[in-house]
């Protein structure tokens, strides 16, 4: 037998023995997989039996918010109540449950905290599914590929709230697409979800793309070609996959331009797709008097937002020192001026970063000139908003700006940052009059307080009269009429 036959012979019995191999291999994933699909159908049927015993028994279809963090104070608890205290007013024969994570609190003690801080008393009570496992979707939990990390515990935690209670429309009103599939397929629920902020975004990808250095880049992946290298692709990955799980919602409703742009790329949904703009408590402000300031000796700066990293507080406080620096030996000085930071801390996280800006302010030697007021009533804010005369915003990109807004209405100076929602949707000129300032570094910071103390006191007056006038359209009223009119086709659904 010559050498090229017993090539031959050899390649036909490797392949005989790879096809006798495979064989067996494929068979055992086709059953594997037969057994996925039927476990996926059993856990389908039980999970929907659950709903359909649950409605026999109290007979009303019910809605349920996802919001693990409903007790936290900020923006996106605003949206949820108010959208609650929409449904409500509109729809008597339906009930309402709320997902939160906050265990160390009573429904009664959540339901007062948004009465005290935001205002907003709903017309009847909701139920509330405390979940025990929000540790999952906690960043502290994941220092290395957060937003991985967070998703995946999105999903073990949205699979502990199905599993307690399956509704008949669910509303993902925090960001955790990951759990829209869940609800969906699973618990054959119609789906619906409040898009506040991409998970991630083109800007994201921009970011660690031109390596720059930024609260979610760090100063050794943007300076490393290989790290920077390898988070772009995990960011590719992860936003293939986030747009899958996103593209399951039947109602997308975003909260401004910003948002809508980096939805639509990732989500691919434009017949689905609307601008809802978050509901700001404008009325609630307008009895805050708009009078000439002209007589006033001092002047306060005030912040408002959640004590998160992004809200970069820190560059508020450098900036804020810049102008101190150099107003002295002028009249009245640094003692004319002060910052007041007011917000909310959802966990000890929140607080350590609190502590740490403290200690900031004590190392710049500023601490007598910088106030920190934590968590605080409704009333203690106008009051503050009521003295104040600039109010201050750093957020890089943020998606909306519920704080801006508020300190428009309150007739407040409005200082924000060049990019995101304040730069395409609150902070733009009313009929060719301006409405405020924008910045984006610590030193265009400075310039712009410095610019707007020595504006006279008159043009100061016109500008907060045109923010005010300006902000008309992000009221609780259009609000509730936008949201109605979005979730209309979802609650068409119902079988009532």
């Amino acid at each position: 037998m010559s050498a090229h036959d017993q090539l031959v012979l050899c390649l036909c019995e490797l392949t005989t023995l790879l096809w006798k191999l495979l064989l067996p291999l494929v068979l055992l994933c086709v059953l594997l997989l037969a057994i996925l699909v039927l476990l996926l159908l059993a856990v389908r049927l039980w999970l929907q039996s659950n709903r359909n015993a649950r409605r026999a028994r109290n007979g009303r279809p019910t809605v349920a918010f996802f919001h693990p963090y409903c007790n936290a104070g900020g923006g996106g608890e605003r949206v949820l109540w108010c959208a609650i205290r929409a449904l409500q007013n509109r729809y008597t024969d339906i009930n309402f449950v709320v997902y939160t994570g906050d265990l160390g609190v009573s429904g009664q003690e959540i339901l007062d905290g948004a009465r005290r801080r935001f205002n907003i008393v709903l017309p009847r009570s909701v139920q509330f599914i405390f979940l025990r496992h929000r540790l999952l979707v906690e960043p502290s939990l994941f220092p290395h590929f957060t937003l991985l990390g967070q998703s995946v515990g999105s999903i073990f935690l949205g699979w502990e709230a199905l599993t307690e209670f399956v509704p008949d429309i669910y509303i993902d009103s925090m960001g955790y697409a990951f759990t829209l599939p869940l609800f969906r397929y699973l618990g054959g629920c119609s789906v619906g979800s409040y898009v506040h902020y991409p998970t991630i975004s083109t800007d994201m990808l921009s970011v660690v793309r031109e390596r720059n250095p930024r609260f979610n880049n760090q100063d050794y992946i943007s300076t490393s070609l290989f790290l920077s290298a390898f988070k772009m692709v995990y960011y590719c990955l992860f936003a293939l996959l986030y747009g899958m799980a996103g593209s399951c919602s039947d109602l997308i409703m975003v909260n401004s331009s910003w948002t809508l742009d980096h939805i639509l790329s990732l989500w691919r949904a434009p017949n689905r797709t609307s601008v809802v703009y978050p509901p700001c408590d404008v009325s609630a402000f307008l009895d805050i008097p708009l009078e000439d300031d002209g007589d006033r000796k001092r002047h306060s700066i005030v912040s408002i937002g959640q004590f998160r990293p992004e809200k970069d507080h820190k560059l508020q406080i450098s900036a804020f020192k810049k102008v101190l620096d150099r107003r002295e030996g002028t009249v009245g000085g640094r003692e004319a001026l002060k910052l007041v930071l007011i917000g909310g801390c959802r966990n000890q996280e929140d607080e350590d970063r609190v502590l740490m800006l403290r200690g900031m302010c004590q190392e710049l030697g500023m601490a007598d000139r910088v106030e920190f007021k934590l968590n605080v009533p409704f009333e203690e804010l106008k009051r503050e908003m009521s003295d104040a005369t600039i109010g201050l915003h750093t957020m890089w990109n943020e998606h909306f700006g519920i704080g801006v807004v508020e300190c428009m209405a309150a007739g407040k100076v409005i200082l924000a940052h060049k990019s995101g929602g304040p730069k395409l949707d609150i902070v733009v000129p009313l009929e060719g009059g301006q409405t405020g300032f924008l910045a984006e570094d610590e030193d265009g910071y400075a310039e712009a307080i410095e610019r707007i103390l020595a504006l006279p006191s008159a043009s100061r007056l016109q500008i907060r009269r045109n923010a005010r006038q300006s902000v008309a359209r992000f009221s609780d009223q259009e609000f509730d009429a936008c949201f109605l009119a979005a979730m209309e086709p979802l609650i068409g659904t119902l079988e009532r």
